[in-house]
């Protein structure tokens, strides 16, 4: 079930959102959390009901294993404890999505055919493995506090951020699933109306539409020109801010329904002047998590700098192979590693304060190349795009702008003469929706500004309507959201 179908949007979370404040009213409160919890159940098994063995069994083992390691007197035992706990959850994600990679690799490397197991990626595995894992960690550093285990279970399977994030950490959820916020508010309920449908506006109306020629540029990467190629790269940066960040607002929003606040997952990351302004701004909660359990306990900044370049090269090639199972996610990791790598040295080294646009320009175009890597189904196909755009000699214009090539022809400069550019052929407003996108994410307020500036008016009642009538109007039942293959 997607958010941005008819069946979620006018069924399921209408009939949630009643059935739980009714509970609210005329019953107890944990008899609401139940329903939440098999609410959220149902959501998650509408993909694949086998896979709730899965989380049910994933949950009941980690909970647990959290209470087990709280009390325990010695450091020793609580780490052992905590040891087997990580390493079971890191088995079991490895198993479903990481086999195939390993055993393609090892055919690789020693000529075997070893045949591939062709496992289905069960949904949201990354996301509720690795919060379930913070929940561990903490639990050893005795930073988590006793919750009965019907709170464990909403706080990792409620259903707004359970298949695509935002990471939530236990210290900022748990805490939420209390009685004061079991009644209906009517200002997080405008407020959370408000969201959901500018995220709904960005997914189907925006991404989606981007999604056509950042799909077809893909697929016939050997036959991109350099316009082309551009056109399908931009296509793809935006089409992904859009739909991740869409269905962060979405999440955003519904849980403001029932009285919930989700952490801020983007803060406008196309505005960055650096790669690590970007990821202060892209994915935050993924972020948070890579720093505060990976990069910190590798030991951080604090000893030398070849340790801190080495300490962000394992934690970022690791972010990377955490999206997905293959090489080109681990280049892309290893890519802002080490632009990382490369803007710390910068600040330590040079006195040299690049111009606001320069820089903004190199972190913007150096983000957009690498998501080719991100996007690319494959090396070859990523090659063909990259080599599209930067092959100077493979430029074409159509008649309109026969003129440019008639200005270039007196320097010695070829340029082709095309009848219609490829993927102009399948989104004719390929270039406006480049450009309004390129308008909206630099010149516009972002949702966490929206959020924070909110009050209920007739202005933003009219806003909302605006942005979910247009958008039901653009809804495709077919259209996942593109973090859901991670």
């Amino acid at each position: 079930m997607l958010f941005n179908s008819y069946s979620f949007i006018f069924l399921f979370l209408p009939i949630t959102l009643f059935v739980y404040f009714q509970l609210n009213r005329i019953s107890s409160f944990k008899v609401a959390q139940c329903w939440l919890v098999v609410a959220s159940l149902f959501f998650y098994g509408w993909w694949n009901p086998i896979y709730l063995v899965l989380i049910v069994s994933s949950m009941i083992f980690n909970y647990l294993i959290g209470r087990k390691i709280s009390k325990q007197i010695t450091i020793r035992k609580k780490y052992i404890i905590l040891f087997f706990g990580v390493a079971t959850n890191l088995v079991l994600l490895g198993y479903f999505k990481y086999a195939d990679f390993f055993l393609v690799n090892v055919n690789r490397l020693f000529t075997t055919d070893i045949s591939l197991l062709h496992l289905a990626l069960p949904l949201a595995i990354s996301f509720f493995t690795f919060q379930q894992i913070a929940y561990l960690v903490d639990s050893y550093k005795e930073k988590t506090k006793e919750y009965d285990f019907l709170t464990y279970v909403l706080f990792v399977t409620f259903f707004p951020q359970l298949i695509a994030g935002p990471i939530v950490h236990h210290k900022q959820m748990l805490p939420q699933f209390n009685e004061k916020n079991r009644f209906f508010n009517n200002k997080n309920f405008s407020l959370g109306l408000f969201v959901f449908s500018i995220g709904l506006f960005k997914k189907v109306v925006i991404a989606d539409k981007l999604a056509v020629p950042a799909t077809y540029g893909f697929d016939v990467a050997e036959s991109l020109d350099l316009v082309n190629a551009w056109f399908t790269s931009l296509s793809y940066t935006f089409q992904l801010y859009f739909d991740f960040s869409g269905y962060t607002d979405m999440a955003i929003g519904i849980a403001l329904l029932f009285n919930i606040k989700l952490p801020v997952n983007f803060n406008s990351p196309y505005k960055a002047l650096t790669i690590q302004d970007f990821w202060r701004r892209w994915h935050i909660t993924l972020s948070t998590f890579l720093r505060d359990y990976i990069y910190i306990p590798f030991g951080g900044s604090r000893k030398s700098n070849f340790n801190t370049y080495r300490n962000l090269m394992i934690t970022f090639i690791l972010g990377g192979l955490w999206h997905g199972a293959g090489w080109n996610f681990i280049l892309w990791g290893g890519l802002h590693g080490f632009a990382l790598v490369i803007h710390r040295a910068w600040q330590l080294h040079s006195n040299i304060k690049l111009n606001k646009w320069l820089a903004w320009f190199i972190t913007f175009n150096f983000i957009n190349i690498t998501w080719v890597f991100f996007r690319a189904k494959d090396w070859d196909s990523a090659r063909k795009v990259l080599q599209g755009m930067f092959d100077f000699t493979n430029f074409s214009v159509t008649e309109k702008y026969q003129w440019l090539a008639d200005f270039l022809s007196a320097y010695d400069i070829v340029i082709n003469r095309v009848n219609e550019y490829i993927i102009v052929e399948v989104e004719s407003n390929v270039a406006v929706y480049i450009l309004l996108s390129f308008i909206l994410v630099l010149l516009f307020r972002n949702t966490s500004e929206r959020i924070e500036n909110f009050s209920f008016s007739w202005q933003t009642s009219v806003y909302s309507a605006l942005c979910f009538s247009v958008a039901l109007l653009f809804i495709n039942k077919n259209s996942e959201f593109l973090y859901f293959n991670f």
